[in-house]
C-alpha cells in the first residue's frame, strides 16, 4: 500500500461498494416496466428481478462478514467487486427472464460480500471516535445519494435512444464504476494478514438459509401466476422444514463452541426488545419496496406516465427522505420512539393521499410531488433509527452479529413484501386490465400496506419509552 494515500480516498474506494449495491435496488424499481417489455416477461418475472437480488443480498450478508474474517477483507472486497461488474454485464445482455433473474440473484450475492468489508475497513482506518462518526456519516450519505440517483437514472436511461435497448443501460452503467474501483482497491487498500482460520466456515448454514428463503419466496411470487401448482405448495412446505433445520443446526453449532461458529447467533431471540424490533422490521420493510413496485406499475403502465417523469417524482420522495432523516437523527435522542411513531403516522396518512390523488385517468400531477415528498419524509423519520430499536438492549459481544441479523431480516422482509403485496396487486388486475382495474388493484395493495404500517406503530407501542439511541442507516 502507498502510505501517502489519504484514508479519505480509501473511504471513497470503500464507499463505491455501498453506492453500487444501493443504486442497483432503486434504479431497477423505476425501470421495471421497461425491463418487462425488454425481456418479454410476466408480472412475476419483474417481481423476481427485484426479489432475487434482495434474496441473494439477504442470505449472504452475514456470510460476507464471515468471509472477510476467514479469507481476508481486501481479497474478498476485490473479488466481490469484480464479480459484481461481470454479473452486471450478464444482466445487461440477458436475453430471457430466466437469464436475468439468475444473474440478479448472484449480483445480490456479490453485493453482500462487498458491504461488510467496507464497514470493517472504516472501523480500522478511522480510530478516533470523531473521525469514525464523520466517516460513517459520509458512508451513509453515499448510500442515500445512491437511492436518489438510482431513482432518477431508472427513469431516464430506459428512454435513451442508443444501439442498445435503454433498460440494459441500468445494469451496464455499473461497469465503468466497478472497473475503475477494482485496480484502485488492489493498489491502495491495506492488506489484511490477520485472517481467522481457526474457526470453521459455516457452509452448511449458508446452504440451509439460502434454500429456506428461496423455497419460501419463489413460490409466493410464481404461484399466483401459475394457479398454485403442487410444486409451489411443496416448496413452501419444504421452506418451512429447511428453516427449522437451519435453526436447529445453528443451535447445535453454538453449543459446541468456537470451533463451529454459527452463521446466526440464536441467543439474540432471547431478548424481548430484539424480537419486537424484528417484528417492526418485518412489517415496515414489507412496505418499503412493494410501495415502489405498485406505484411504478400504476403510473407507467396504468396511467401512461413516462419513465423519466416517474423517476423525477421519486426523486422528490428521496429528497423528502434525506431531509427528514437528518432532522430525525437529532430529534430521536430527545423524544425517543415518538419520532418514529410520528413518521409511521405520516406514511399512513400520505398513502391515503396517494389513493385520493391517483383516483382516475386524469391525475393532478402537481399534487403528486408534495405527496411523495411527505411520504419520503415519513420514511426518513423512521428508517435511520430502526436499527437502534432492535439493538439497544443487546450485549456488546452480540452487537456485531445482531447488526448482521438485522440487515438479513431487512432484505428478506423486502423480498417478502414484493411477493405478498405485489401478488395482491397483480391478482386484482385481471387478465386484460384497463385504467380502472389498475386503480382498483392499487387501492387494495395500498390499503394492505397501510395495515402493515399500523402494525409497525402497534409494535412500537410495546417498546419502552426510555433508551432510544442514535443510529446510522446505510439503506433507504
Amino acid at each position: 500500500m502507498n502510505t501517502q494515500i489519504s484514508k479519505w480516498l480509501l473511504l471513497a474506494i470503500i464507499s463505491s461498494s455501498v453506492f453500487l449495491s444501493v443504486l442497483d435496488i432503486f434504479i431497477v424499481n423505476v425501470a421495471i416496466p421497461a425491463i418487462k417489455t425488454g425481456i418479454h416477461g410476466t408480472d412475476s418475472d419483474i417481481q423476481l428481478v427485484i426479489a432475487l437480488y434482495l434474496l441473494g443480498y439477504a442470505t449472504f450478508l452475514v456470510t460476507g462478514g464471515r468471509a472477510g474474517d476467514y479469507f481476508g477483507r481486501k481479497r474478498v472486497f476485490v473479488v466481490a467487486m469484480l464479480l459484481f461488474v461481470v454479473i452486471s454485464a450478464v444482466c445487461g445482455f440477458a436475453q430471457t427472464s430466466w437469464q436475468l433473474n439468475a444473474a440478479r440473484f448472484f449480483q445480490g450475492v456479490s453485493a453482500a460480500l462487498m458491504i461488510p468489508q467496507g464497514i470493517t475497513y472504516i472501523q480500522e482506518l478511522f480510530q478516533g471516535n470523531k473521525e469514525r462518526v464523520k466517516a460513517l456519516g459520509i458512508y451513509g450519505s453515499v448510500a442515500g445519494s445512491a437511492s436518489v440517483i438510482g431513482q432518477f437514472l431508472g427513469g431516464l436511461l430506459p428512454e435513451i435512444d442508443s444501439f442498445l435497448e435503454g433498460w440494459r443501460l441500468i445494469f451496464l452503467i455499473n461497469l465503468p464504476i466497478g472497473l475503475a474501483v477494482v485496480p484502485m482497491a488492489l493498489l491502495f487498500l491495506p492488506p489484511d494478514d490477520r485472517r481467522c482460520c481457526n474457526v470453521g466456515f459455516d457452509y452448511a448454514g449458508v446452504l440451509l438459509l439460502t434454500g429456506a428463503l428461496v423455497c419460501l419466496i419463489y413460490p409466493l411470487i410464481r404461484g399466483r401466476e401459475l394457479d398454485w401448482p403442487w410444486w409451489c405448495i411443496a416448496m413452501l412446505a419444504a421452506g418451512g422444514i429447511v428453516l427449522a433445520l437451519f435453526v436447529r443446526d445453528q443451535k447445535q453449532k453454538l453449543s459446541t463452541g468456537r470451533q463451529r461458529l454459527p452463521l446466526l447467533d440464536v441467543r439474540l431471540f432471547g431478548f424481548r426488545d430484539f424480537n419486537i424490533g424484528m417484528a417492526i422490521v418485518l412489517f415496515y420493510f414489507m412496505v418499503q419496496d412493494s410501495y415502489f413496485l405498485i406505484n411504478v406499475v400504476l403510473l407507467e403502465t396504468g396511467l401512461g406516465f413516462s419513465s423519466s417523469e416517474t423517476g423525477i417524482l421519486f426523486v422528490f420522495q428521496g429528497v423528502g427522505y434525506v431531509v427528514a432523516s437528518l432532522v430525525s437523527l437529532r430529534l430521536v435522542p430527545l423524544f425517543g420512539k415518538k419520532v418514529l411513531q410520528g413518521g409511521v403516522l405520516t406514511m399512513i396518512i400520505t398513502l391515503a393521499l396517494h389513493i385520493i390523488v391517483l383516483n382516475g385517468p386524469e391525475v393532478n400531477r402537481r399534487l403528486l410531488y408534495p405527496v411523495l415528498f411527505l411520504y419520503g419524509a415519513g420514511c426518513g423519520s423512521v428508517l435511520p433509527s430502526l436499527l437502534a430499536v432492535g439493538l439497544k438492549n443487546i450485549p456488546v459481544e452480540l452487537a456485531g452479529t445482531a447488526s448482521g441479523t438485522f440487515s438479513t431480516f431487512q432484505q428478506t422482509a423486502i423480498a417478502l413484501g414484493i411477493g405478498v403485496i405485489g401478488g395482491i396487486f397483480f391478482s386484482n388486475l385481471g387478465p386484460l386490465p384497463d385504467v380502472t382495474a389498475y386503480i382498483s388493484a392499487y387501492r387494495v395493495a395500498t390499503f394492505t400496506n397501510m395495515a402493515l404500517l399500523a402494525l409497525v406503530g402497534l409494535f412500537m407501542c410495546l417498546l419502552p419509552v426510555e433508551g432510544m439511541v442514535r443510529s446510522e442507516s446505510v439503506t433507504h
